[in-house]
């Protein structure tokens, strides 16, 4: 078998598109996953009963069924009851949907893991409940589990390669189209898998270079 590249390279722009819409994607996801995987972590912990038993709900729901059967019921599904989606929105709500429901267990865990003598101190300087889970609980926890939660959003972003299923126009669509093309299947996958190797390097370093100076400090 004589291998050639250059007759998927020469689609460079495609696969270009293709990277910028996985990234975007995952951007999206990250930001908006975080915020309510904090949230949802906090209402777990601390929360009222009933919302502690909502939050376990959906974490449950979205942490034991496949990320393409979630995204197939946000696109093909929510329409039954008249919400219509594109194709980009669905997965980024599937997206955020299903790193949240990780990502609360995982901030969580570093909340829990919160000496109780680190609160009461800070409740005795008069801070809130909400300043001290703010400035005093999270960012230490975050610095804890940063690590898993990084390993959580590559996966994600892996995870992503499905939503070309319903024609986002993400790397894995991108490698489709050109093998069904140029029918170099192949060749197509292996650049594929080579740029996602170079996506989830990168990310992950930008993501533990970000962490120590946005989320939990020095």
């Amino acid at each position: 078998m004589q291998l050639d590249f250059g007759a998927v390279l020469v689609d460079w722009r495609l696969l270009g598109v293709g990277v910028l819409w996985t990234l975007g994607l995952t951007a999206v996801a990250t930001v908006l996953g975080m915020v309510l995987g904090i949230a949802c972590a906090w209402a777990r912990a601390h929360g009222p009963g009933w919302l502690r038993w909502t939050v376990g709900t959906y974490v449950e729901l979205i942490r034991n069924t496949p990320f393409i059967v979630q995204l197939f019921f946000i696109f093909f599904g929510l329409p039954a009851a008249g919400v219509k989606l594109t194709p980009e929105t669905a997965s980024m709500i599937a997206m955020v949907l299903n790193l949240g429901a990780y990502a609360t267990e995982i901030i969580r865990a570093g909340i829990e893991a919160t000496p109780r003598g680190q609160v009461e101190a800070a409740l005795s300087l008069a801070l809130t409940r909400a300043q001290v889970f703010l400035r005093v609980v999270l960012p230490p926890a975050l610095k804890r589990v940063w690590p898993a939660m990084v390993s959580q959003i590559i996966i994600v972003m892996l995870g992503s390669a499905v939503c070309s299923q319903i024609s986002v126009e993400d790397l894995s669509y991108a490698a489709n189209l050109i093998q069904s093309r140029n029918f170099r299947a192949f060749e197509a996958f292996i650049v594929a898998t080579l740029v996602y190797l170079v996506l989830s390097v990168m990310t992950r370093r930008l993501l533990n270079w970000l962490g120590p100076r946005f989320f939990f400090g020095r």
